[in-house]
């Protein structure tokens, strides 16, 4: 039998549909947050999470609260929050859900990026087809309940920039979500 991801001493990230920042901590305390519950709150961690608000935007609003950032800025913001954890694997929950559609498509190419550059193994859960296409390398359909795996569709598109934005608009994206929405509606 193979071990538990808690076994193998895999270290996860998860993220939520929602940031679940605390409105009473500034952003940089919020992305402190994890580190303090795990009592790994060091000079390096401190430093790490000013490199990383720098680095994705953030860094003039680490003083800032939650009420004050837009929800894309706060995804990133929960995003640096479970990076700075240094984190094996990410579990993305539909982390977009609660954002209309113009700021779901620029945080989705914002964080697909950003995992990329990270070099993080991430499964995202989401029901929004083009977004999995996007975002994904490979694309696993589940079935209706309970859920088993039905098909997985690997995903290669020829771009000179492979980015979740320039995917949507490849030849290859209409095919691929062509192809899926055949085998998720084959029952129907």
């Amino acid at each position: 039998m193979g071990k538990s991801l808690k076994e193998s001493g895999t270290n996860i990230g998860y993220m939520l549909q929602h940031d679940h920042l605390f409105e009473w901590r500034t952003i940089y305390n919020n992305v402190l947050l994890g580190l303090e519950i795990q009592h790994s709150l060091s000079a390096r961690t401190k430093s790490k999470a000013h490199e990383l608000l720098e680095t994705y935007g953030l860094a003039e609003f680490s003083n800032s609260r939650p009420s004050e950032l837009s929800g894309g800025m706060r995804q990133r913001a929960a995003l640096v929050r479970t990076l700075i954890l240094e984190p094996d694997l990410l579990l993305l929950d539909e982390p977009f859900s609660a954002l209309d559609y113009q700021t779901r498509l620029t945080v989705g190419d914002d964080i697909g990026q950003i995992i990329k550059k990270e070099k993080k193994t991430a499964i995202l859960v989401t029901h929004d087809l083009s977004e999995a296409i996007s975002l994904g390398d490979r694309v696993i359909i589940l079935s209706k309940r309970p859920a088993t795996i039905r098909q997985t569709v690997s995903l290669k598109f020829d771009l000179a920039e492979d980015t979740p934005l320039n995917r949507r608009n490849s030849p290859e994206f209409k095919d691929y979500f062509n192809l899926i929405w055949k085998e998720l509606n084959q029952d129907e």
